[in-house]
Parts: C-alpha cells; sequence; structure tokens
C-alpha cells in the first residue's frame, strides 16, 4: 500500500506521514513498524568543507521510497569537537516532521577507547552508545566488543540483555577511490544467523574527496520491534563516527 506523504515548507522534500498511536510504542516511532529499512543521509557542510573547521553532524533520515522520517542533528561544544574529533562525546537529537524530538542517542567521552583489540579488556577501552525514546527512557544500548581485528558490536535492549551482535569488515575504509559499500552484518546472538546490514554508502568522487559525510543504508525484518530498530540506528552512529569520521578518510 502506497504510503501518504506531507511536503516540507518549500516543497523541497516529502515527509512520510505519521501513523497513528500504537499502544506501547514510544510516541514518534509509529514510523518504524511500517519500514524494513532506513536511509540515513548526512548533510554537507559547505562551512567545514572550506575551512576545515569540524560542525555539528546533521542528518536525514529516509524511508525506501525517499520519503523523510526523521531529521537528526549532533549537539557537542566546538572545543570538544576540535580537540577530540571522532572519538568525541556527542549527543544526537531525533526529530519528527513536527519537531517534536522522539529519540535521543548519546555517547560518553573515553580517552583509551575505540582499539579493537583492547575493548574486551575492561569498560574504559569500549565506546558504548545509549538511545533513548522517549528522552530520559533508555531503551537501548550498542557497546563495542573485543576483536582480533574485525569491527564487533553488541546490540542489547534497554535491561542489558544482548539481542545482535554486528560484524564489520577487516578493513573499513573510505574515501574518493574506494568506490565499493561497506557492510557490517547484523547477526544473531548464535553469531552466524544474519538478520538484516548496517552499510555505510559511496556516496561519489565529489562528496568523498572533500567532505565527510557519509551515507548510511540499514536493513532489518520489518517485524522487528520498534524499540530494536531505533537502536540499530544508534549502532550506525556509533559507527560512523568510530571508522569514517576520521579526517585522513579523505
Amino acid at each position: 500500500m502506497t504510503q501518504p506523504v506531507t511536503v516540507q515548507p518549500g516543497g523541497e522534500q516529502q515527509w512520510m506521514a505519521a501513523p497513528a498511536a500504537i499502544p506501547g510504542c514510544p510516541p514518534g516511532l509509529e514510523y518504524l513498524t511500517q519500514i524494513d529499512q532506513l536511509l540515513v543521509h548526512q548533510q554537507v557542510e559547505l562551512f567545514e568543507a572550506f575551512t576545515g573547521i569540524e560542525m555539528n553532524n546533521k542528518y536525514k533520515i529516509k524511508n525506501s521510497l525517499g520519503q523523510q522520517v526523521y531529521f537528526a542533528y549532533e549537539e557537542t561544544d566546538i572545543c570538544m569537537r576540535m580537540m577530540c574529533g571522532n572519538q568525541r562525546s556527542f549527543t544526537i537529537h531525533v526529530t519528527d516532521n513536527n519537531q517534536q524530538e522522539v529519540m535521543r542517542v548519546h555517547r560518553d567521552f573515553k580517552c583509551c577507547a575505540g582499539c579493537c583489540w583492547c575493548a574486551g579488556c575492561c569498560d574504559c577501552c569500549a565506546f558504548e552508545l545509549y538511545v533513548e525514546a522517549p528522552v530520559g527512557q533508555q531503551i537501548g544500548i550498542v557497546r563495542q566488543l573485543g576483536s582480533g581485528w574485525k569491527a564487533h558490536y553488541s546490540v542489547m535492549n534497554g535491561q542489558r540483555d544482548e539481542i545482535f551482535q554486528i560484524w564489520g569488515p577487516c578493513c573499513a575504509w573510505s574515501g574518493p577511490c574506494c568506490m565499493c559499500d561497506v557492510d557490517f552484518d547484523i547477526l544473531g546472538t548464535d553469531g552466524s544467523t544474519k538478520v538484516g546490514s548496517v552499510t555505510r554508502q559511496y556516496a561519489g568522487f565529489v562528496q568523498e574527496c572533500f567532505t565527510k559525510a557519509s551515507n548510511f543504508s540499514m536493513t532489518f525484518p520489518q517485524d522487528l520491534d520498534v524499540k530494536l530498530k531505533a537502536t540499530l540506528f544508534g549502532a550506525a552512529m556509533l559507527i560512523d563516527f568510530m571508522y569514517f569520521e576520521h579526517s585522513d578518510n579523505q
């Protein structure tokens, strides 16, 4: 069935129409009951591209038809962005087409975290990301796990029960000459049953050459709990910051 849409002021972007409220579903996440794929397009910041000064990230989140579902924006102070780069703490606010915040994603700063070899040793060496919906109510956690080489994450519900694992490739490269997509597989807790993926998509030569703006797609079962779908969006944000926010990727 074709979904009705609304048009953003200015007529430039079609928004997916808000579905009716669903009992037990966090307000604003009803959209996610109707989709099995999300497209996350980071907006290009011209000021950042020309000056090299790190700006807060902004994202348009769309369904498979290109209809915008959410808008997300980072909140981080300039000192944290300039001094800590992709290691920085960040908060990402996710709003609907009424500009109401429906979800919040947060990662704390950890000066020693990020190395896949050390992530399994202690908490200070592993990044964790927290997803809230509504704001103030934790619904999911994504934790970096230790591994010999590949990116490895645990996707948990709000009670820290592991639901999925995410495994990345041996080399997660990006740039104008790396014209292939980079897949991170979403697996069941058995470590082998694939249920979806988080894919960093090649964005074209110009965008890859002059910016750090990334495009992601996420696939998952349509009947998956919306709280877990929201947590997988958080996983995409963690992957983006850890692997594709490096200035030397350009």
